[in-house]
């Protein structure tokens, strides 16, 4: 790999570094060579062509190719990560962020493993390399507490978003969500990207995740050396164990008596083919994703096979909340409305802007919450 020229921390600042004297006269000192990715390793503290020990003095110097730099992605453990990472490094340099383990990382991704909240996390941009970065380290648990939520997602995006602006990365793309939209009873057929975010109305737990989304969006005016583009899609499903998955393996789902909304779908690799659309140099904006269309939820049960139980709404929230109350389920009372009220999105800008379509059919997205049982 080339070696950025110049920079404090270098050879090539300090005198007399590049030569040696001998008995025979002055000749070049030996090069050291390249580093190899593959040799990378993912413990923290170890040399690797991405993470370097830190000079205590001047800029450490990027030791990335001069014509392109890593993609970095925040949240790389998640399912939905490992799905993104082992698909683009086959094209790009690929860099996570992510206090879990990569279990069956490729050899030539290199992975940090600590939390992105971290000042560690501040070395990862200044050894320089990074020309791009994907935002998927969100937290979705609903068990966590406020306080977790806050730090984890409002605080250390705040922090991220701060490395971007100072080290002047090209790219940002952020994996927010269609639910900040949020299920109204007097929503319109389809919502678009100008629509307000009334998701955290109802349901509290989504409030991180709106205020992500305008922080985003905030950043996006305020810095406009760094193309900023936020994807709002559709419930995901797949491999994925995220609400509307998770819901859709049960064998016997609660439905609400008097309530068949219109669902949208999008599959996870669908998902994935958008965010590396979103890489392209001049892209920046928010987009709306569906998949591949529309169809009622007592369609999607009759496909996969399941019985729904179908329960008065006025029962429904009084028993939800103390199976909750209880770990008998992982369905939060307030999750009820998306069972019950339309949110569906227009994706018209995806695909005038990115060339965006799905490639998976309705069946094979639905499908696709039983392929990894």
């Amino acid at each position: 790999m080339k070696k950025a020229k110049g920079g404090r921390g270098g050879s090539e600042a300090r005198p007399g570094a590049r030569f040696r004297k001998t008995a025979a006269g002055t000749t070049p000192a030996p090069r050291t060579p390249p580093l190899d990715p593959a040799s990378a390793t993912t413990v923290i503290g170890a040399p690797s062509p991405l993470h370097v020990p830190l000079p205590r003095r001047g800029r450490p110097r990027s030791i990335m190719p001069a014509d392109g730099g890593a993609v970095l992605v925040t949240g790389i453990c998640g399912r939905l990560g490992r799905l993104l990472a082992r698909v683009m490094h086959r094209d790009e340099l690929v860099v996570g962020i992510d206090r879990r383990p990569f279990v069956g990382k490729p050899k030539d991704i290199v992975h940090h493993q600590f939390d992105l909240r971290r000042k560690k996390t501040r070395d990862v941009f200044r050894a320089g390399g990074i020309r791009a970065v994907v935002h998927l380290g969100v937290m979705h648990d609903p068990r966590a507490s406020d306080k977790e939520h806050h730090s984890w997602n409002v605080v250390g995006f705040q922090k991220l978003l701060e490395y971007l602006a100072e080290f002047e990365i090209a790219k940002l793309v952020v994996l927010s969500s269609a639910n900040v939209y949020g299920p109204q009873p007097d929503n319109p057929q389809f919502l678009t990207e100008e629509s307000p975010l009334l998701g955290a109305q109802a349901f509290s737990a989504i409030r991180d995740l709106v205020e992500v989304d305008m922080l985003a969006q905030s950043f996006f005016w305020r810095t406009p050396k760094t193309e900023t583009v936020i994807l709002r899609p559709c419930h995901i499903l797949g491999s994925v164990r995220n609400a509307p998955s998770n819901y859709l393996r049960l064998p016997r789902p609660m439905t609400l008596m008097g309530f068949d909304p219109m669902i949208q779908v999008v599959h996870e690799k669908d998902v994935v083919e958008a965010i590396r659309l979103c890489l392209k140099p001049g892209v920046r904006g928010i987009f709306n994703l569906r998949g591949p269309g529309e169809l009622p939820l007592s369609r999607v049960f009759r496909m996969l096979g399941r019985r729904p139980i179908p329960v008065p709404s006025s029962l429904a929230v009084p028993a939800l909340s103390r199976m909750w109350r209880f770990r008998m389920t992982s369905f939060p009372t307030p999750e009820l409305d998306h069972i019950r009220y339309v949110c569906m999105v227009d994706d018209a800008r995806a695909r005038e802007v990115l060339g965006y379509a799905p490639m998976r059919g309705i069946e094979e997205t639905v499908f696709s919450v039983d392929a990894d049982r």
